[in-house]
Formats: structure tokens, C-alpha cells, sequence
């Protein structure tokens, strides 16, 4: 079960909101902003919708926004206050599975084995405010499902626990410094988990961390549930709670790695080590929707950022407040064009802002940077060299120039064996731009016919012609208006991973 569009009406915080994830929905959607902007009223709405099949609906007081508005009505509408629809399939019991931020079982402790069938759902929160104490029927679950899996089977006790632990402590020591000792007897009054970490042996659950109980908590929860759960949209609210951001970052990948690929992870988080899974680890299966100055007062329509690094700034600084600054991306490229620092103007940046376009989703922690042009470029570029390479030990620096006149041998020459030195095979980035691969692109995009004729009587060589003094030509021969440099940003967003001339550039610069 993955979700397609979900559009709430006066219910909670929002006066009327869409969230589009279009027509094929990744695997995991962040709702990221800071505490207060909606997204945990997002899964009160999964938490209503799931409430036609549980029995009962949200008390409008709680559900409906209309109830504190000044002459507002104190009615609520379930059927309009909340419509979900799924890319296939239809909603029903277990298409939802929501925890919320407020986890915590503090001990764990049974005395008898008992059969507690996955579906029912006896610790199941009725609102993302509600405690969420799941840990301990998870845990009975695990013993339970002892009986089933050996009793009258070939398995032994034995291999049925150490298959256990190994699924269990797999993931644990990928995340903590921790092990699970032992499953617990409780023939023996031990009817708990037990741990070791260091030098410590088989200390119980109790006296692990929050943290720790956190980890376990939610890793439990899902090697249990989803044997059951498996077409369904898994929601769990500010899963980074008392973790740091190392574990953070570990702790999303292995719950991936747990979520059904026909199922779909929603997490709400404004966490650092979480936004870099996201951003790094988990970027082509993520959907990052924002919630950051967000006028939820008026209709809003919010679809996944495109993952910029604008986009990512953006989202960091929610996390890092005024820390964002010493965010540095890993590679930093200067490429030719008018800095930005220069007196405005319709090119001023043009370059960088191209390449950054074209590279923001494969290379989103590259940032190309416009240094000038010719010598000018080459100065500055030292320069900033020199200063960065001191200030950031782990940012790669890379030098682009254009070919402009060079022939082979000279640009050879240029390059050399420093591989921070780098030069474009084509004259300028122009030649990329108006490639006819993707101009063709853009007409198709706009509905505008492509006047092929007026443009090669114009382009001559792709590869090595000056194309400025014909740029107007060009943008004409496509239909196009405005002003040149917005064609030519508008042009960037059309070379895509799939097109020839994405992969001459990244063979260049990469």
C-alpha cells in the first residue's frame, strides 16, 4: 500500500490541504518542518481514516479546525474532513500502522505464554498525543510465536533462538554497541530481554538507555508486525527521539531495510541524522515534503522538494538553526560565469545555477560556484583554493573551465594528471543547453514546434561554435520568450539522467 494524494479539509491545524506524491509514490515520504507546523496532524488523519474500520471517529473538538474558529460550527464531517487515496487497492484494516513520538515501556516482564494474534491491537493509540507502549506485547508476541514455530516442527529450541538473535543483534549492532544476550526464561522468572554491551553480561532491558529502548522498541515492532502488516503505510512520529544523530541516520536505513517494498514509511522528523539518511543514503526511494512557513490557513497544495541544495538548506535549517552556515557541501566546483558577487545583471551566476540544476539529484552535495572568467577565473579560484582547503579538510575543490578555442592537444595540456583540474569537451555550457536533444525536450514540454530549419542554418557545430552571438536564434527557433538567460535556465532543468548530453557532463566534471 503506498499513498497517492491525501487532501484535508478543516481538520486539525489546516484549512484545506493536499499532499501530492504523484502517480508512482516512493517508499519513504518525510514530512519535515519545525514542532508545530502539522505534520504529526497528518497522522491523526491516517489515525481517523483507519477509525472505519476499528470503530469510531475523533470528537471534533479535537479533530476540527472549524470548532475554534470565530463563528465557526461545532459539526465534523469525517467523510469530508479527510480523503486518502492509495496508488492501487483500497483502504482497509491494517493499511494503516501509526506509532507515535511518545514511546516508552519502561520494563519488560511476563509470566506466561500466551498466543496475541498481530491484528489485534490491544496498545493501539487513538492520536498522535497518546502514550504508545507497544513493547511489551511485542515481546510477548516473540515468545509466543516460540510454540507456534517449534513445537511438533524439526527446529530445536535452540535454532529457533539463535535464528531470532541473529535477525535481532544483525540489526542492533548496526545501529548500537549492543547485543541481546538472551530471549529470557520464564519458566526461570526471567521473562524479559537480556542484554550485554563491553564487558557487562546479561543485564536487563530495564537498565538499558532511553535511547536503547528506543532502538528496540521500534526494531521489535516491525520484524513483528510486518510478517502481518505487509500492504501497508507504516507512520512513525519523530522516530529520532533521545537519539543522537550518528544513530539517527543507522537507525532509518535499517528501518528501510524492514518496511515491505509494497509498503510505505511516513516519518515526521526535523532530526539532522535523519535528513542525512534521507538526503544521502535513502535519496532515489525518498519523498521529502516541507512543512517549513507553511500558511496552513489557506489552501496549499504540497508536492516532494526537488532536492536541491537550496531545498536541502532549507530543510537543514530547521534542524540547525543558525549552525546551517557550517554546513559544507562535499565538492565544491568553480566554473566560469559572472559571480554572483558582481553587479546584477540577467547572467549574473548563470553557470553555477545551471550546473546545479543539472546536478542537483545525482551530485545534491556538489555546489558549483561562478569564479569569472578566463584568468580572472583561474585567480579567484586559487585563491579560494588555498582558504578552503584549510577551513574544510574534507571538501574536494575542482576547477571547470570552458574550452572556448583550445584544440585537443592544449585542452590535454590543461588537464594534465590533476585530477582537480577539469574542462569541458564542447565550447561553452551553452553547447550543452542547446543541444537538440534537449531543445526538442522543451518544445515538447511547452507544446511549441520545434523550427529545426532556422536552427541549423544557424548551429553548424554542436560542439565548438560560439553560440552566444546566435542565442537569440535559437531561443526564437523554439518558441520561446523572455529573456535569454531565463530560456537558458529553464533549458538546464531539461537535461535529465537519460539524455546523452546529462552524461557527456558528467563524464567531464565526475
Amino acid at each position: 500500500m503506498r499513498l497517492k494524494t491525501i487532501q484535508l479539509k478543516n481538520f486539525k491545524r489546516f484549512h484545506e490541504l493536499t499532499i501530492n506524491l504523484g502517480d508512482e509514490p516512493k517508499k519513504i515520504v518525510a514530512l519535515v518542518g519545525p514542532n508545530g507546523s502539522g505534520k504529526s496532524s497528518v497522522f491523526d488523519a491516517f489515525e481517523e481514516s483507519s477509525n472505519n474500520f476499528y470503530g469510531g471517529q475523533h470528537q471534533a473538538a479535537f479533530a476540527s479546525k472549524s470548532f475554534y474558529l470565530p463563528g465557526g460550527t461545532k459539526e465534523y464531517s469525517k467523510s469530508e474532513a479527510v480523503k486518502i487515496t492509495p496508488a492501487s487497492g483500497t483502504l482497509e484494516k491494517k493499511s494503516f500502522y501509526i506509532r507515535t513520538a511518545y514511546r516508552y515501556t519502561s520494563s519488560l516482564g511476563i509470566d506466561a505464554i500466551r498466543k496475541i494474534p498481530l491484528a489485534v491491537d490491544e496498545s493501539r493509540p487513538g492520536s498522535s498525543i497518546q502514550l504508545d507502549s507497544r513493547a511489551q506485547k511485542n515481546y510477548e508476541r516473540l515468545m509466543g510465536s516460540f510454540i507456534e514455530e517449534v513445537f511438533d516442527k524439526d527446529k530445536t529450541g535452540k535454532e529457533w533462538a539463535t535464528e531470532k538473535l541473529g535477525v535481532l543483534n544483525g540489526i542492533l549492532e548496526r545501529v548500537l554497541d549492543i547485543r541481546i544476550s538472551n530471549l529470557g526464561n520464564i519458566t526461570e522468572d526471567r521473562g524479559q530481554l537480556w542484554f550485554e554491551k563491553g564487558t557487562s553480561k546479561d543485564f536487563p532491558y530495564m537498565n538499558l538507555s532511553s535511547g536503547e529502548k528506543e532502538v528496540m522498541d521500534i526494531v521489535l515492532d516491525l520484524i513483528i508486525k510486518t510478517k502481518e502488516f505487509n500492504d501497508t503505510v507504516f507512520c512513525i512520529d519523530e522516530p529520532e527521539l533521545h537519539l543522537n544523530t550518528a544513530i539517527q541516520r543507522k537507525l532509518l536505513i535499517e528501518i528501510e531495510k524492514l518496511i515491505p517494498e509494497n509498503s510505505q514509511l511516513w516519518v515526521a522528523t526535523h532530526s539532522v541524522g535523519f535528513l542525512r539518511a534521507l538526503q544521502r543514503d535513502l535519496k532515489d526511494k525518498t519523498a521529502v515534503i516541507d512543512f517549513t512557513m507553511q500558511d496552513f490557513d489557506n489552501p496549499i497544495v504540497l508536492k516532494p522538494i526537488r532536492g536541491t541544495r537550496k531545498d536541502w538548506e532549507r530543510i537543514f535549517q530547521t534542524a540547525l538553526e543558525d549552525l546551517t552556515g557550517l554546513m559544507a557541501p562535499e565538492v565544491i566546483i568553480y566554473c566560469e560565469g559572472t559571480p554572483e558577487s558582481s553587479p546584477s545583471g540577467d547572467e549574473q551566476g548563470l553557470d553555477a545555477d545551471v550546473y546545479n540544476e543539472i546536478f542537483f539529484e545525482e551530485y545534491n552535495q556538489a555546489l558549483f560556484v561562478s569564479s569569472g572568467g578566463g584568468g580572472a577565473m583561474q585567480k579567484n579560484a586559487l585563491l579560494a583554493l588555498k582558504v578552503l582547503n584549510k577551513a574544510f579538510k574534507d571538501v574536494q575543490l575542482l576547477l571547470l573551465k570552458d574550452r572556448d578555442t583550445l584544440s585537443d592537444e592544449q585542452r590535454d595540456q590543461f588537464l594534465g594528471e590533476d585530477f582537480s583540474n577539469k574542462m569541458l569537451k564542447r565550447h561553452e555550457i551553452e553547447n550543452y543547453l542547446f543541444d537538440k536533444e534537449i531543445l526538442k525536450k522543451y518544445c515538447a514540454s511547452y507544446s511549441t514546434t520545434f523550427d529545426e530549419a532556422r536552427y541549423d542554418s544557424k548551429v553548424t557545430d554542436i560542439n565548438l561554435q560560439d553560440l552566444k552571438p546566435v542565442q537569440d536564434d535559437i531561443k526564437v527557433s523554439c518558441g520561446a520568450t523572455g529573456a535569454v538567460a531565463d530560456f537558458k535556465r529553464e533549458l538546464a532543468k531539461f537535461i535529465s539522467k537519460d539524455t546523452a548530453v546529462y552524461k557527456d557532463l558528467k563524464f567531464v566534471i565526475f
